[in-house]
């Protein structure tokens, strides 16, 4: 009798410090060691696992102490795990040749784990435009179909469960700028990369901010593979107002490659003049292929030789 008295005395506690949500998730889980070929990615994860600098310490600390957090993975249906949370992980205890990985194992729905993947990717140190664009319209369709109505994509009359500062409060960012970041899963991929590249800084490359990127979002694909051809050739990405201007002229259906040209090549606010000299008259002195920022470091690099040379005649 004493110790069901005390079995009920726990629970009564238990019940005081945590969540009925808390307690449900405690009796559907369990952390366990899981072999890793065992384990597949989540589907269209929109978190890209890169093999960079953070991706090489973390193999090393993996191989001198282990995975130290276990991932989160759920069980499926026709056997195996699927990842939900801790695909960096994985990949570095692949690269660490480890057999197993210490795992939570939960029982989650569809919705449920695409809102717990987007959450907890969110929070990293560096997360990429594209990366937050795919993540928030994830987890926007996960709400929807969980009868969670929210207006960011769109202002539908009646209640909703969840407002829109509700929701923002649990991302790093703003409601209107998620409706920004979600807005480029318009875009092609090649002018989505050149918005990336705002971030990963790599020379050489051609960079958008995310204000003109978002009005070029509108564009169709056609179009937009149109003005890539002109920014390719120019060797520049347009301005918030350019990007402005293309769009209008795009809604109007006047938008063509020469309009596109034309737009482009206008001077913008505090530019630095330019010296420009058509492709074709360099071209055989570079391989095929190399970037524009390599091919203006050469040229400066043999006038510096060449007024060199000149002055030492000279003397």
């Amino acid at each position: 009798m004493a110790k069901s008295s005390a079995a009920g005395l726990l629970t009564s506690v238990d019940s005081m410090f945590t969540t009925q949500e808390e307690r449900d998730n405690a009796q559907r889980s369990y952390v366990t060691d899981l072999p890793i070929a065992e384990i597949s990615d989540f589907p269209d994860h929109p978190f890209k696992v890169r093999m960079d600098e953070s991706m090489t310490e973390m193999v090393e600390s993996v191989k001198e102490r282990g995975v130290l957090s276990p991932v989160l993975v759920r069980p499926m249906p026709d056997g195996g795990y699927q990842m939900v949370s801790g695909h960096r992980r994985k990949f570095a205890s692949e690269l660490a040749e480890l057999p197993t990985v210490p795992c939570i194992v939960r029982e989650l729905t569809d919705d449920e784990a695409i809102i717990i993947m987007v959450d907890s990717n969110l929070q990293r140190e560096r997360v990429l435009p594209s990366e937050k664009a795919f993540a928030y319209k994830m987890k926007l369709d996960a709400l929807k179909r969980q009868g969670q109505r929210t207006d960011l994509t769109s202002a539908p009359p009646g209640p909703k469960s969840r407002s829109n500062k509700e929701l923002a409060e649990q991302s790093p960012d703003g409601v209107t700028q998620i409706k920004r970041y979600i807005r480029l899963t318009n875009l092609v991929p090649e002018l989505l990369d050149m918005v990336d590249n705002t971030v990963l800084k790599e020379k050489g490359t051609l960079q958008m901010a995310l204000r003109p990127a978002v009005e070029l979002s509108y564009l169709p694909e056609n179009e937009q593979n149109a003005l890539l051809e002109v920014m390719e050739s120019e060797d520049c990405t347009p301005s918030h107002a350019q990007a402005i201007k293309i769009r209008d002229f795009s809604e109007k259906g006047k938008l063509n490659p020469d309009v596109i040209l034309s737009i482009m090549q206008e001077e913008k606010p505090n530019q630095v003049e330019q010296f420009k000299m058509p492709r074709n008259r360099i071209d055989k002195f570079f391989p095929a292929g190399t970037p524009a920022q390599k091919i203006e470091d050469t040229i400066v690099k043999a006038l510096e030789m060449y007024r060199k040379r000149e002055r030492g005649r000279e003397r």
